[in-house]
């Protein structure tokens, strides 16, 4: 195997791993070397993963993790020190959406789920990931944010007020921690088919987002985790504080 794509011996752990980039994620990670902590909310959901792993599926631990409760978090952390005795990596990936919605429509409700998830869920994540990678000197974080994260979001404004929020942890962790071996990263996706777009499920609907990118298609979701194992890889060792648009090109105009 390539030496930049080797993962043996690591440990990570995965959050919203049940579906989308997550399964994807954690199925490209066990298949390079790395063994796994990876959790979901729906447990049905997390043991379709950890089967689609197949004879990997002895360096899956999989548990059901709600990231808005502080100590489900705490507790993945704990399983990976328990089973494999470090953290290497992490990939705070889990997240929901909202319904769209004009800014002066936006309910507190919205808002309030939006922060528990995507920002709480974040934080809770990084607090015991690095808690666990200062103890032995290395480490390396990887938030899943959005082109939401680094630009506007019309109709979108509670999940764009969030993922700048995963933006802003993430530039800071990466300030913080550097000294301690430890690095912090997000990546900023454009549209991606997955079951966070099902107000955009329709071919008619995604085709009219396509039309916003300078490629004129959606990522395939594989394109996108395809990146996060490039930002993962053992070879990527100075990148820090980052925040990598995969866009298609929307960011450039």
């Amino acid at each position: 195997m390539d030496e930049l794509l080797d993962f043996s011996g690591q440990v990570a752990l995965i959050t919203g791993a049940g579906s989308g980039f997550g399964r994807l994620l954690s199925l490209g990670l066990v298949k390079r070397g790395c063994r796994l902590v990876i959790s979901d909310i729906n447990e049905e959901h997390l043991a379709q993963t950890v089967a689609l792993a197949g004879s990997n599926a002895g360096n899956i631990i999989s548990q059901r993790c709600d990231v808005a409760n502080e100590q489900d978090c705490k507790a993945m952390v704990d399983s990976a020190m328990q089973h494999f005795g470090r953290v290497d990596i992490a990939v705070n990936n889990a997240g929901i959406a909202h319904e769209m919605s004009p800014l002066h429509l936006l309910t507190e409700q919205t808002m309030d789920k939006q922060w528990d998830v995507n920002v709480k869920g974040v934080l809770f994540g990084m607090k015991y990931q690095i808690a666990a990678m200062m103890s032995q000197g290395s480490g390396h974080i990887l938030n899943v944010s959005s082109m939401a994260g680094i630009g506007g979001a019309p109709k979108g404004g509670a999940y764009a007020a969030a993922k700048h929020a995963v933006a802003g942890l993430t530039k800071t962790a990466a300030v913080e921690y550097a000294r301690k071996g430890i690095r912090c990263n997000a990546i900023c996706p454009f549209y991606s088919p997955t079951a966070i777009l099902k107000d955009h499920d329709s071919p008619e609907s995604q085709a009219q987002l396509a039309r916003g990118t300078p490629i004129k298609r959606l990522a395939q979701p594989q394109e996108i985790v395809n990146t996060m194992i490039l930002m993962l890889s053992p070879g990527n060792s100075y990148m820090n504080g980052q925040t990598i648009a995969v866009d298609g090109g929307v960011s450039a105009w």
